[in-house]
């Protein structure tokens, strides 16, 4: 049996949703055998279980979810699209690695869509009981971070951004942030090593106590140092070439 999902059980007493399931879930594109195994691989990267750099091979794939090389392909081919897989000629399928540019970039796209994202909720009628599952989902993200659940602070922590553009009730925004959300665990996971982790559960609090409170100013500041600490975060340091094939172990 396909050992798949590392640490699900704990991940889903605190409910916390797999990458894969926010996004384009208003589409209802999701069911097909690409989907499944797009699903698959993108959850694994976003759960740092597939690192930067990691090298992904047709025929393994094939043989880990039990399908074609076409369902690959479509597969590896979407993934490139959303910027998660590199497709090199001649090379193969590797797990995108950003450069200094490219995380220079992704980080001040993120500010501005965040930055929107806080005026547009602080427009909302209704903001403060519309914010309310956010202080839940920051509650369990509190409870992973404390218990050691790495799989689930992670997804936690990523899902309080979709999920606060979500409130917003624009399906474009929701989708760009989720892309760049993306991009940003891969550049933090490239970068980090297993010991940082960042309290991201006490600035979320933070932004969503001023937005409630209707201060915009504070909310958006709150925001901007809450990612240019991830940013900084970022060191240059030497890494071995990481196993693409641990996030999919079998059971002995």
């Amino acid at each position: 049996m396909l050992y798949l999902n590392a640490g699900k059980a704990l991940a889903d007493d605190l409910k916390a949703p797999r990458a894969s399931s926010l996004r384009n879930v208003q589409q209802g594109t999701l069911g097909s055998e690409v989907d499944r195994v797009y699903a698959e691989i993108f959850d694994a990267v976003m759960d740092r279980r597939l690192m930067p750099g990691a090298k992904l091979t047709e025929a393994k794939l094939c043989a880990i979810f039990a399908c074609s090389r076409t369902t690959v392909r479509a597969a590896l081919s979407q993934l490139a699209h959303d910027r998660i897989v590199v497709i090199e000629p001649n090379r193969g399928a590797f797990v995108w690695q950003a450069n200094a540019k490219e995380t220079e970039d992704v980080f001040m796209m993120r500010r501005a869509l965040e930055r929107m994202v806080i005026d547009m909720l602080i427009a909302l009628p209704n903001r403060a009981e519309r914010l309310q599952p956010l202080y839940v989902m920051v509650d369990r993200e509190r409870q992973a971070f404390e218990q050691g659940n790495r799989i689930s602070w992670i997804r936690l922590s990523n899902a309080f951004h979709v999920e606060l553009a979500r409130l917003v009730g624009n399906d474009v925004l929701t989708e760009m942030l989720h892309s760049l959300c993306a991009r940003t665990t891969l550049i933090i996971a490239y970068h980090d090593t297993p010991n940082d982790s960042a309290c991201s559960y006490i600035e979320h609090q933070d932004i969503l106590d001023y937005l409630t409170r209707g201060d915009a100013q504070a909310a958006k500041g709150a925001m901007d140092h809450h990612l240019m600490d991830c940013e900084q975060r970022m060191l240059d340091s030497d890494r071995s070439a990481p196993d693409p094939w641990a996030a999919f172990a079998t059971k002995t």
